[in-house]
């Protein structure tokens, strides 16, 4: 049920401290390449993090960047930012030169924690969009004699609950990031209503994730979730492949593993899949982006774990529709989290009937203050206790919801709705088919159709492509309405990603 925390409550003393007073101090709180952190130990150091902020004159409400590869320094640089009551600013540590510059100047942050891989950008960054005053690379010899002549000892500052605690980025697909300023509340609610209610999270539970801790997903269900109740998270640098997570899964045994649908395609591709090891897991999750059907089936056939489709927002941090152990409907998004309530509406906001698509509305206790500097489209998006999403969903007689797509890839074609989720779960069937995104083109004539990139299957090699791509049409029109195959296929190497993974049907449109 919905969590209200007392007026003041910073989550550092909720996610850490706590686990101290309780007396698990001496439990395993971080697993890596590096060997094993206790309760203690983070907060030792997260302590002196915060006193490091402290000394270079970084007040509450100021922003912090976290540019760091998932590891103990990213998890002791959050909670220290936390405990000052500094708002956390969490980046992608691989940013491209102009991604950085956006996000300098958007954010206005004036400390960040770096490594020596990405301090170059931040150092060279134009000195418009350069707000920083300081930074602490964290891998420098230089920074560990200075973070070890401060003090162990911290008193958390006493923020609000509903003071920003950390910045989350939404942007779809498409144009630059917005940020999100999500409360010390929100962090605690969904921890309590998903963590807990859903995922049962508990101090046995060790998890793994595929995403990085940067991005809100993995942030909740890799560190804060585990760190909830006295648990552990394995956290790993390196960029995802299915051979390292699957050498991962077997070396650090978790009970959890954060997925998402591109990972659980590749993890399904790999040669060996059927071989590896995953009898320690008791249940995976997957979100940041739809799950097809078929997917899903092959996931169960391949490995027998239960594996949680769920959808989520920055806006109302984490999930607030998921399937749950022991009640897994395959395609589907699985019912409303308890503690949120949603709303399936047409463009006027009215109620629609179940089996219709509609927009999503959603409430509940993690709803965020706002957008940054974007006070138009915060209006639009939140409306009194509502987020208003751009998602499009549907909702069966059961109460199981189904994605349908952004509203902003739905498309419009022969007057029809067509979600390219449905046409892109037809193509996956195809055995030739290894990954596929299909997007809106308007066409001459200034109508929309259909088109699907496709990247084939490792070993497959077509003769004629254009043939393949002709047969690629007939199946989806075989197996869906006439005015839903793809009108182009065009075949890939890889599909093009936002800073946070996700397909950028932007560019591919373009």
């Amino acid at each position: 049920m919905p969590f209200t925390p007392p007026e003041t409550f910073n989550i550092a003393g909720y996610f850490l401290d706590a686990r101290i007073e309780e007396g698990r101090g001496d439990r395993t709180a971080l697993l890596s390449d590096a060997g094993t952190v206790t309760y203690s130990e983070v907060q030792e150091r997260a302590n002196r993090y915060g006193n490091l902020l402290r000394d270079a004159g970084i007040a509450p409400e100021q922003r912090v960047i976290i540019a760091l590869e998932d590891g103990p320094e990213f998890v002791y640089a959050l909670f220290g930012t936390l405990k000052v009551g500094a708002a956390a600013v969490m980046l992608n540590p691989d940013l491209k030169p102009d991604e950085l510059e956006y996000f300098l100047g958007y954010t206005r942050a004036i400390f960040a924690f770096v490594d020596h891989s990405s301090r170059q950008g931040y150092e060279h960054a134009p000195p418009a969009t350069r707000h920083l005053r300081a930074m602490a690379i964290v891998d420098d010899p230089e920074f560990s004699d200075r973070l070890g002549a401060d003090s162990p000892k911290l008193e958390n500052f006493p923020t609000h609950r509903d003071d920003a605690a950390i910045w989350l980025f939404s942007g779809g697909t498409t144009g630059r990031p917005k940020a999100v300023l999500q409360t010390h509340r929100s962090f605690a609610n969904t921890t309590e209503c998903y963590g807990k209610g859903v995922l049962g999270m508990s101090e046995t539970d060790i998890t793994l994730s595929v995403p990085k801790l940067y991005f809100g997903y993995a942030t909740g269900t890799n560190l804060l979730f585990p760190f909830s109740v006295g648990g552990t998270c394995a956290l790993w640098p390196e960029k995802c492949t299915a051979d390292a997570l699957f050498e991962r899964i077997e070396r650090y045994r978790p009970t959890v593993l954060v997925n998402v649908p591109t990972m659980i395609n590749q993890m399904l591709a790999h040669p060996e899949a059927a071989k590896r090891d995953l009898s320690g897991l008791r249940l995976a999750t997957s979100a940041g982006e739809a799950l097809p059907a078929e997917l899903h089936r092959r996931w169960n056939e391949t490995f027998g774990v239960e594996l949680l489709d769920g959808l989520g927002t920055a806006e109302m941090w984490h999930i607030f529709i998921s399937n749950r152990p022991g009640d897994v409907r395959p395609g589907t998004l699985g019912k409303v989290v308890p503690g949120f309530e949603v709303r399936v509406c047409d463009d006027e906001g009215n109620d629609l009937p179940d089996g219709e698509i509609g927009w999503l509305r959603v409430r509940g206790e993690s709803r965020a203050i706002g957008y940054w500097h974007q006070m138009e489209k915060t209006c639009q998006a939140f409306q009194g206790e509502w987020y208003v999403s751009g998602d499009m969903v549907s909702r069966d007689a059961d109460g199981y919801f189904t994605y349908a797509g952004r509203g902003d890839d739905m498309l419009k074609v022969s007057g029809k709705w067509l979600s390219p989720r449905e046409v892109e779960s037809s193509l996956l069937e195809h055995p030739a088919v290894g990954e596929v995104a299909v997007v809106g083109v308007t066409d001459e004539s200034g109508l929309t159709k259909p088109h699907a990139f496709v990247i084939l299957k490792e070993g497959v090699s077509p003769e004629d492509p254009e043939a393949l791509a002709e047969e690629l049409k007939a199946y989806v029109r075989d197996r869906l309405a006439a005015y839903k195959y793809p009108r182009t296929v065009t075949f890939l190497d890889s599909l093009p990603r936002t800073h946070l993974g996700k397909v950028d049907r932007g560019a591919l449109r373009e």
